[in-house]
Formats: C-alpha cells, structure tokens, sequence
C-alpha cells in the first residue's frame, strides 16, 4: 500500500474512531459536552495538498481547530494573528520557505511550539530546523499517530505550570530568584543550609517531612541514628522563623511538620 492510500485509510480510522465518541456522548447524555470544551487551535503550514489534507482531516478527527495554509507567507500573517497552541510546518514552501518561517516567528516573539514536517532526513536538516526554532523534526513519509503523538507531546510540555518563583505559607514568604524570605513584614536572615531546609520544609508544606529526608535532600547523606544535625539545624531556623507563632512542629518519632500558623 502506498503513502497515500495509507494516508486515506487512517483518515477513514480516524474519522470512525471520532464518529463513535460522539455516538457514546450522546447516549450517555453528554452531547453538549463535547462542543463544550474549546478546541486547541493548530496551523498547518504544507503545500502538498495530499498531505495538507492527510495532516488536517486527522487533526480535526482527533479534536483539534485547524487552520491551513498553503505557502509560507500566509501562514507567517496566520501565525501572527490568530492565537495557535502548535504549528506543523513544511520545510519547502512557496514564497517563504520553512526555516525562514520559523525564525521570522520566534524574531516576533511567538512562543508556541513548532514541528517540522520534511522529506530531509540527514543529521545536518535536522539539526538547522532544531536551531532555527523548531521544536521536533518529522521526516515523510510518516505515520499519522507518531505526528498526533509528537504534536501532544509538545503541546504538554507548552502548556505545563511554570516553576514558581516564590513560596508562601500562612504569612512566611519566600522569593527563589532573590532568595530572600519575610514573615509578616520582618525579613529574615538565614544561613545557605537554613534557607535550604526552609524551601524543603514550605514545598511539603502541611506535609511530613522526616529526618531521613531532611538528611538526604540538604546533608546529601543517608540516615544515621546517632547524627543530631538535622536537630541542631531544625532549631536554628526554629529560633529565626518561629517567634510570636509555631509554623514548625515536631512530629515525635518521625520528623517535622510546617504549618500556617
């Protein structure tokens, strides 16, 4: 079977597979809820039309928006405009071609994720389509769920919560980027051990913290019962964190435990 009749019948799947969810929805009484959720939006930028259409039919079956263009100029104004959370972008394009597509959009700014579509597979057109911006290199003929799983996967890693930074429990404020920290209005001076620990102990806030733990993740150690730095340590931060009201408590037998206060 060729590419193409192998492109033909995963959209006849797809389309099956897509006509059968909507089918259940509807039996269990859910029809609205599938109109309900807002599609992602994805631009597909080829100029093969049997591709395009390959690439667009299965996107839409599988739940996306999608927007094509056919050549690269339209889909830089596409791009610039409209909101998507993943372009699929052909190298060899018609007025504009790929890679300068590509750069043009990081240059403006524009952070979603790109994966490259093309029939070039050496190491060096991989490796100038990974430094022009794009964010996963696909070569044709390929697969239609090794794309849908490559353009999921890019869009999970978009989309993920940024690392915090600042921490805060109750009135106790930590900023990463400073490292400094504040309860109340006081600022608090600590102790590149004691900051460690108190970062530890406000990320499991509310939560258990052992000494075993504590030993591992700030000593870089393994547990030793007749050791009382942990001990020693906990009381300093004690004596610097805690004043009018407890947040740190021992949990006798087992390790500590920071709370609001």
């Amino acid at each position: 079977m060729g590419f193409f009749q192998k492109c033909n019948a995963a959209e006849r799947a797809l389309s099956s597979r897509w006509g059968i969810l909507k089918e259940m929805a509807a039996a269990c009484g859910m029809a609205g809820s599938l109109s309900m959720l807002e599609p992602m939006r994805i631009l597909v930028v080829e100029d093969d039309k049997k591709i395009a259409s390959f690439v667009v039919n299965g996107l839409k079956q599988s739940g996306f928006a999608v927007d094509h263009a056919a050549e690269g100029e339209e889909g830089l104004a596409k791009a610039l405009t409209i909101p998507y959370d993943a372009l699929v972008v052909d190298l060899m394009l018609p007025k504009l071609d790929g890679l300068s597509l590509i750069q043009r959009l990081r240059a403006k700014g524009l952070q979603a994720p790109v994966l490259i579509l093309s029939a070039k597979a050496s190491v060096d057109d991989r490796v100038k389509g990974l430094q022009a911006g794009g964010d996963d290199y696909l070569t044709k003929p390929f697969a239609f769920s090794e794309l849908l799983a490559r353009i999921q996967a890019l869009i999970r890693r978009s989309t993920q919560a940024p690392e915090p930074t600042r921490l805060a429990v109750g009135d106790l404020q930590m900023d990463l980027l400073a490292r400094e920290v504040e309860r109340g209005t006081e600022k608090i001076e600590l102790q590149p051990r004691e900051y460690a620990l108190l970062e530890y102990l406000m990320r499991h806030a509310n939560r258990v913290v052992t000494k075993t733990m504590i030993l591992e993740h700030i000593f870089d150690y393994s547990f030793n019962p007749q050791t009382n730095v942990v001990d020693v340590l906990v009381h300093r931060l004690r004596s610097k964190v805690d004043k009018d009201k407890a947040m740190i408590h021992t949990i006798r037998g087992v390790g500590y435990v920071l709370r609001p206060a």
